[in-house]
């Protein structure tokens, strides 16, 4: 990773490669609108992490007027709130945030569209976010619009070319922050607008393209701030404007798509820049030719383009991968827009505002999400469902137990993350399947009851993953298709589940691992199997539906209190549910999605799964109806990722019929958003969260007991900043507890041994992590990675 000023060189690679593991898919969504209608404006990601869209173009219904005003989109509430107006309106400026965190707004034009009768103001304004107010900074030397700003390391702005009065201008000015003035420095090569200008990794900007005499120009310029000169480097192979141009990681320029002319035929075409040579050479091209399109350099190091103009409005985008040079599709806009703004955001998305669809200027926005990919892993040796699947401490998967569609079985096996492979380690004692494992404080896991296929079992097992060796003991009463719940404790409760002679049972017990006894506790206030049992924040247990043989499918919940072992009713569920999943969040509500909602004995169809979703807050005991789910699922998985979302995985809408989709909540939002579909269709599978973040789904059902695997690579959120005096720092979201530590280089070829450890990375609240280097300066390269031990 690149340490300099320019944020988007920074890259985080984990010792499993998160970052590498993006997939080029992702996906649009709405959100809130715009108050007002505009394209040409601009749109700057601000400090406090709301983003402040300027000015631009509205019309025709209002008669084609520059604008004024300003609005605040904030990311966590997804809506938009006026802010201070500008004193002049304008669009087809610039705007660009300084190192104080204001931000200068520069040139534009204003005047009556109608009759052509425009006005090119010098003036500058500047906006303070402390105080959601504008005020004058100075007016430049040359009134401009079409034209570019750059911020400088040196904290200056250097604005270049545009449109004015007399036509194109090749004239250059530098803003100072510190004294509010404008000075002229040396012009480009030739005059040009609607071109490119991008700060480099050397400090220097490159101008690229742009139009003269309404022709794209193919000459670039290289303007140096040490000496304040302009010295030509290499054309581009085709002449463009209203193009694009990113910084990629590796310190090159890529420019895609645009026109020759500003009202010309757009183009598929793209170029690199080499600072190395001075040279450009085309690359992949796009699979949609377009122009006035946005290109943004996501978390991951490729480029997300998406909308412009073809004749219509493209709506599909796709990613750029410097890598293999390559282009792929990356999802569909939910509205065709051009001339509109992209915005990344620290969580990694990129935020899409307003813009013009052919017919009419847009107040809506959206929102892109990276979806995380599929990717299949070595295979089980055995294949199976109705097993369970348990994250070890040291970062590996058991698998143990399940049905292979004819037999219990006893076989177990480890998966390796690092190596992505399977192997078989020692059996347990009794085959079993529909038992529990539970993940010890001391390590061990604890396997408890199940089915052998004709008995429900009270014999419970412990592996040792140090010896890979199991040992017996046993419950007071069978058990299986129960919960088995680690308490703040220490000990292990198991509730409920099918009983000796096929009945359902209230039973539940303890286990103390200290001295290897299960006692009994408090019973049930209801017979149930099938249920869900989470441990909550105060450290009671909430068990929810199920199903029993008197009663049928379940609505109400209990609570286990394991102060006084007692059981006591809790407010129901709205739906019945059986098979269904249960996930604490972060705000300490519990999520329950699907199972079956209705249960049809043979010979019938066997069960009819749901949708619905619904929420429990442990402060209220009361359950309320969130949005359902995009499919009806049954015996399917839900995992609580990093970033706070769950993720739903396969399961069956009706009895056989295994679904591959993936969907995610948002528990901010309250909504739901389909993922990638599975490699695999699955349903009786597990969804075991790795160290790395990632999500590991493991065998299952299709037809016949699967042994296929899949890992669900996660988009990792960082948050750049630089700091004054040259240090850096960094922050992330990831899983909470984690042992970090960050190593650095000045050289990339160098071994990952021989890296200097700059220390470990603080926690600074739950799942929230952050790193500091107070000795990095802007002179020095630094390569930072972040290592998991």
């Amino acid at each position: 990773m690149k340490k300099r000023t320019a944020l988007a060189l920074v890259t985080l690679v984990f010792n499993l490669s998160l970052v590498e593991r993006l997939h080029a898919g992702g996906s649009f969504s709405t959100t809130g609108s715009l108050a007002t209608y505009r394209d040409r404006h601009t749109a700057t990601y601000l400090p406090n992490g709301k983003v402040l869209v300027v000015g631009g173009l509205s019309g025709p219904f209002l008669g084609w007027v520059a604008l004024s005003s300003a609005e605040l989109y904030d990311p966590a509430a997804a809506t938009w709130t006026n802010t201070g107006s500008l004193a002049i309106t304008r669009e087809q400026h610039t705007a660009t945030l300084l190192p104080n965190g204001k931000v200068l707004v520069t040139g534009g034009v204003y005047g009556n569209f109608n009759t052509g009768q425009l006005y090119y103001p010098p003036d500058s304004e500047l906006y303070d976010p402390a105080t959601g107010s504008w005020t004058y900074s100075g007016a430049m030397n040359v009134p401009r619009y079409n034209h570019t700003a750059t911020l400088l390391p040196s904290g200056k702005v250097l604005v270049t070319g545009g449109y004015t009065t007399n036509g194109l201008t090749s004239t250059a000015e530098l803003y100072d922050p510190l004294t509010g003035m404008w000075t002229l420095t040396a012009s480009m090569s030739v005059p040009r607008y609607e071109h490119t200008a991008t700060l480099l990794a050397n400090n220097t900007v490159l101008v690229a393209g742009g139009a003269t005499n309404f022709y794209g120009y193919a000459g670039t310029d290289l303007y140096d701030p040490s000496t304040e000169t302009w010295t030509i480097t290499g054309s581009l192979n085709f002449g463009r404007v209203n193009h694009t141009a990113t910084l990629l990681p590796n310190g090159k320029v890529l420019v895609a798509a645009g026109s020759h002319a500003s009202n010309g035929s757009p183009d598929a075409s793209a170029e690199i820049y080499d600072p190395g040579t001075g040279l450009w050479t085309y690359t992949g091209s796009l699979t949609s030719a377009r122009q006035n399109h946005t290109a943004t350099l996501l978390l991951s190091g490729k480029v997300l383009v998406a909308g412009g103009w073809n004749g219509n409005e493209p709506v599909n985008a796709e990613l750029f991968d410097p890598t293999s040079g390559t282009w792929t599709p990356s999802g569909s806009l939910v509205t065709g827009r051009y001339k509109h703004t992209a915005t990344l955001l620290t969580n990694g998305s990129v935020l899409f505002a307003a813009g013009y669809d052919s017919s009419t200027y847009l107040a809506s926005a959206e929102i892109y999400t990276s979806v995380p990919s599929w990717t299949p892993t070595g295979p089980l040796n055995v294949g199976r469902d109705y097993h369970s699947a348990t994250l070890l401490t040291n970062g590996q998967v058991l698998v143990a137990g399940g049905y292979n569609g004819t037999n219990a079985l006893s076989s177990a096996e480890i998966f390796n993350a690092a190596s992505g492979k399977w192997t078989l380690t020692n059996s347990l004692t009794l085959a079993r399947y529909g038992h529990t494992a539970t993940l010890l404080t001391n390590g061990q896991v604890l396997v408890a009851g199940g089915y052998d296929g004709t008995n429900s079992l009270r014999t419970a097992e412990l592996f040792n993953p140090a010896s890979g060796t199991w040992t017996t003991n046993s419950m007071n009463a069978p058990h299986a298709w129960h919960t088995a719940t680690l308490l703040n404790s220490g000990q292990v409760l198991v509730a409920g589940g099918v009983g000796s002679s096929g009945l359902t049972t209230n039973s539940a017990e303890l286990y103390n691992p200290v001295t290897g006894i299960w006692i009994t506790t408090g019973s049930l206030t209801a017979k149930r199997f099938g249920h869900t049992a989470t441990l909550l924040t105060n450290g009671y247990v909430l068990v929810a539906g199920g199903t029993n043989v008197t009663s049928g499918l379940l609505s109400s919940t209990e609570l286990f209190n394991p102060n006084s072992g007692t059981w006591s009713s809790t407010g129901s569920l709205i739906n019945k549910h059986w098979n269904h999943t249960a996930t604490l969040l972060t705000n300490g509500q519990v999520l329950i999605t699907g199972g079956n909602y209705n249960y049809f004995p043979s010979p019938g169809p066997g069960y009819i799964a749901t949708a619905s979703a619904e929420l429990y807050d442990p402060v209220l005991g009361t359950w309320k109806a969130t949005n359902s789910m995009t499919a009806a699922r049954v015996n399917h998985t839900a995992t609580l990722l990093p970033n706070g979302q769950v993720l739903v995985t396969g399961g069956s809408a009706i009895y056989g019929f295994s679904n591959g989709g993936s969907e995610l909540y948002d528990p901010i939002k309250g909504a739901w958003t389909q993922s990638l579909t599975m490699n695999v269709a699955r349903s009786f599978h597990t969804a075991t969260m790795l160290t790395d973040g990632s999500v590991l789904v493991a065998g299952g059902y299709n037809g016949s007991c699967l042994n296929s695997a899949e890992l669900y690579g996660l988009p990792f959120n960082l948050s750049p900043t630089s700091l004054p005096g040259g240090a850096f720092s960094f922050s992330f979201t990831y899983l909470p507890g984690a042992s970090l530590v960050v190593k650095s280089t000045s050289d990339l070829s160098l071994p990952l041994n021989t890296w200097t450890i700059m220390g470990g990375i603080m926690e600074s609240s739950r799942g929230q992590f952050q790193f500091t280097d107070p000795q990095a300066t802007n002179a020095v390269q630094r390569f930072y990675r972040v290592i998991l031990y």
